[in-house]
């Protein structure tokens, strides 16, 4: 029995103990909390260390990246205005050809039979009218019979006129000078109007097709030099505005512009995707910082800067951005220093400190 009371003297004990050691424990996390706050309070707000830089004036080419097309100068596909049997194809795939040159010829028989009668017919009329003049001017017939005769010389020459028409549409010619394509026909085929026999294009020079946000239609000007480069090859090509559509487009606020490029060596191929660089303007005191130090916030943009120690939220307005860069025109001036590091975390008035890194 004294075993007994003895087991659960000692139970009690260890179990009194173990409250009085979670109690003191207790009270020294809190009073060693109390003391870091007052520490903290008492002591000095902590600083942010940040990278800056000081606004200097620099030389800036405003340039605009845009894409655009590759276009043959001159394009056509090839077709007849009449329907009829090929007779012959006078032209070999892929070559170049000169305006004028004769590429297809359609069968001409039938309209060449119809044109001698025609011509047989106008003859016979041509002899009725002279005999009629002749009667006139002795007074055996009335000025009404001779005119009959001379609307029926008439309208037979015009029948004429129109045969000769319809043989010359018979021979298709190259309406100018370019490489043809790939043929769609063979001779001895039938072909229509419909029927594309192949494609015709100019492609030196070459036109590129791109279009600018309507906010540059202002720096655009006629003989403006561009560079651009082709997916097909690490060259860089130039060319000269030589068109600017008279209007914006409404759907994309866009300004369409054509520019003329030399291709001797048929290098760009029309359909070909291109990378263009337009110089705008060029600027001698631009002020520039890193895109990273430019905030976006609801109603346009902010950067930080250090004010004696402190950041400070400014506005600022930005101009063209490059893949580093971008171009404040209003908010900054030369000398501020902009926070370019931390800026998601900093708040107005936070303590800085700032190290300095060259730009």
């Amino acid at each position: 029995m004294k075993l007994k009371y003895v087991i659960y003297t000692l139970i009690f004990l260890g179990i009194a103990y173990l409250i009085y050691y979670r109690i003191s424990a207790n009270k020294k996390a809190e009073g060693g909390g109390g003391g870091a706050d007052r520490g903290a309070k008492g002591g000095k707000e902590q600083s942010f260390a940040v990278d800056g830089i000081i606004v200097k004036p620099a030389s800036f080419i405003n340039k605009l990246e845009v894409t655009g097309t590759i276009e043959a100068n001159e394009s056509v596909a090839l077709q007849s205005e009449v329907s009829g049997l090929v007779t012959g194809i006078y032209f070999k795939e892929g070559t170049n050809v000169a305006k004028g040159s004769l590429l297809i010829k359609i069968n001409d028989r039938d309209i060449k039979a119809q044109l001698q009668e025609a011509l047989t017919k106008q003859t016979l009329s041509a002899t009725n009218e002279d005999r009629a003049k002749q009667l006139l001017q002795k007074g055996a017939i009335s000025q009404s019979e001779y005119d009959t005769s001379l609307a029926d010389l008439k309208s037979l020459q015009a029948q004429a006129q129109l045969i000769r028409a319809q043989l010359a549409k018979t021979s298709i010619l190259a309406p100018f000078s370019g490489k043809v394509g790939l043929r769609s026909i063979s001779s001895g085929v039938y072909i229509t109007p419909s029927t594309v026999i192949a494609n015709l294009v100019s492609t030196n020079p070459v036109k590129i097709n791109f279009s600018v946000p309507e906010k540059y239609m202002g720096q655009i000007k006629l003989n403006s030099t561009i560079t651009f480069r082709t997916d097909g090859s690490s060259h860089i090509y130039s060319g000269k505005v030589f068109a600017i559509e008279p209007g914006i487009n409404a759907q994309t606020r866009t300004l369409q512009i054509k520019a003329l490029a030399q291709n001797s060596n048929n290098e760009l191929l029309p359909g070909s995707f291109a990378k263009i660089s337009l110089a705008l303007s060029a600027v001698d005191d631009a002020i520039m910082v890193p895109n990273e130090a430019v905030i976006p916030v609801l109603k346009g943009k902010t950067v930080f800067i250090n004010k004696n120690g402190k950041a400070k939220q400014v506005d600022v307005q930005s101009g063209t951005r490059t893949e580093e860069n971008i171009v404040i025109t209003t908010g900054l001036n030369i000398g501020d220093t902009v926070l370019t590091t931390g800026a998601l975390s900093l708040k107005d008035d936070a303590p800085v400190k700032v190290n300095i890194v060259k730009n």
